[in-house]
């Protein structure tokens, strides 16, 4: 169960002709897919709703907060991307530093995490497409409108189609895949800095004021609705205040969640142990000034107390006499979300990938395209389960279940890092974690804190999930490993 696989070994893999992917990604690839992963839903979404009910214009610090703990986790995860450049990100690290079971259960994780989010942000997606026809008065029936529109029975096709497209240009190639992701974080990027120049001339200073409310208790419910940390040390967090901000930063982190997907193109990137830190930080570090940028302007147009839950960006812009403006925030939140949903897609299929090349899950899907050199089954079969989870999920609970299995990802690269420091302390690290041991052990204590703020409810339904996939490791994946067969 704890046996593990040579960093050596797990590059000799990624040599084999059938089960080899092609190297076509650089660093400004990799930068490309992590904005266009990271700027999505939260940016568009979240500023309103934390703005409103949590920290008020201190929203702006709680995405620094929210920021200097995925950095953390960025940092570790760039020394392993740059000393294990294989496909499937933290599964991958741990195979070479934790054991098999470890690796299972974090690639087991990942599997939900980006599945989920696949899903919940292709449900996103569709809602804002149908926002922007209903402006041109072309209306989707009900009952193709998904479960969360109709009453009874309802398929979100939107949802559907848009998934099993971007499957397609997934298993074409990389190089298609970074080239439609680029030109549409243009389009992202181009709608996130008409936010911040046009807003800058409606700005009041008077909305700044308090810049941090003051703080009031916050409602948490009771029982499984509650979060862990009340539940464990009675702490109950606050709306507002000092310590509200932090409260804040554990639902702004949605905001950011999608950066590790980056280490999962290391087996496709020319130069990983160059690229992949420049990638992986690089997004980071641009999308938290873009989050900082946008919600200072939005808090500056628009009093906290006013503003908007469901669109806040647009709403602000209505709110100053601008609709223009409105309608074209709405449209990038659209084309934005279609890169949020191809990157967490691939991210899926690569985890999926790796764990299939090492035996953990059946062989049949780690053979790559013969022309494409993509791994073209997982992509197949995730790629269609997935547009049917779109089109008949609901959203309202899975979001969270994608925020706990991410920091638990980060918790494991970072324990990760320290155990791969003193057992092969030889290795070649063309990149290498600042401050070790106290980096990473920051960094396992900033996400232990974030998951502890989610609730009780939350941490059984991904127990659950846990659970189940120890069952599947030891009825099917240890006994097929490759590691155990070379062992027989």
């Amino acid at each position: 169960m704890f046996r593990t696989k040579s960093v050596e070994q797990s590059i000799l893999d990624t040599e084999e002709p059938e089960h080899a992917l092609k190297k076509s990604l650089s660093a400004l690839d990799l930068t490309v897919f992590g904005v266009g992963v990271i700027i999505g839903t939260g940016i568009f979404v979240l500023t309103g709703k934390v703005a409103k009910e949590t920290a008020g214009p201190a929203t702006a610090i709680a995405f620094v907060v929210a920021g200097v703990v995925c950095a953390l986790a960025a940092l570790c995860y760039a020394e392993f991307a740059s000393t294990v450049p294989v496909a499937g990100s933290a599964y991958t690290f741990s195979y070479a530093s934790l054991g098999e079971l470890v690796a299972w259960i974090i690639g087991w994780d990942l599997v939900l995490e980006f599945a989920l989010g696949t899903a919940v942000v292709a449900v996103g997606w569709s809602g804002y497409v149908r926002s922007l026809m209903d402006n041109v008065n072309w209306t989707m029936p009900e009952v193709l409108s998904g479960p969360d529109a109709a009453e009874g029975f309802g398929f979100d096709l939107l949802a559907f189609i848009l998934v099993l497209i971007l499957t397609v240009i997934l298993v074409v190639g990389m190089k298609l895949s970074a080239r439609v992701t680029a030109v549409v974080v243009a389009i992202k990027l181009g709608v996130v800095l008409i936010v911040i120049i046009a807003g800058l001339f409606f700005i009041k200073a008077d909305n700044y004021k308090p810049f941090i409310p003051p703080a009031e208790q916050q409602a948490t419910g009771s029982g499984w609705d509650a979060p862990m940390v009340q539940l464990i040390f009675g702490y109950e967090p606050t709306n507002f205040g000092i310590m509200g901000i932090f409260t804040a930063a554990s639902i702004v982190f949605f905001a950011f969640i999608g950066f590790d997907v980056v280490a999962t193109a290391a087996e496709e990137t020319k130069l990983p142990q160059r690229d992949m830190p420049r990638g992986i930080l690089g997004s980071l570090i641009i999308c938290t000034v873009l989050y900082v940028a946008v919600s200072i302007v939005v808090t500056g147009m628009q009093h906290y107390s006013e503003l908007s839950v469901s669109a806040p960006l647009a709403d602000a812009f209505k709110a100053v006499g601008h609709p223009v403006y409105a309608g074209v925030i709405s449209f990038g939140a659209a084309v934005g979300l279609t890169t949020v949903c191809m990157i967490l897609l691939l991210g899926q299929t690569r985890v999926f990938f790796a764990m299939s090349r090492d035996g953990l899950l059946p062989r049949f899907f780690s053979r790559t395209h013969p022309r494409f050199k993509t791994p073209y089954r997982p992509t197949i079969l995730l790629g269609v389960v997935i547009a049917i989870i779109a089109g008949f999920t609901s959203i309202d609970e899975l979001a969270t279940l994608v925020n706990i299995g991410t920091l638990f990802a980060f918790v494991v690269v970072a324990l990760g890092v320290l155990v791969l420091r003193r057992t092969r302390p030889d290795l070649p690290r063309a990149f290498r974690t600042p401050w070790v041991p106290l980096l990473p052990i920051a960094s396992v204590a900033a996400s232990v804190w974030l998951m502890l703020n989610l609730p009780a409810e939350t941490w059984v339904r991904f127990g659950a999930w846990m659970a189940l996939g120890v069952v599947i490791y030891f009825v099917y994946g240890r006994s097929h490993s490759r590691m155990a067969r070379e062992g027989r």
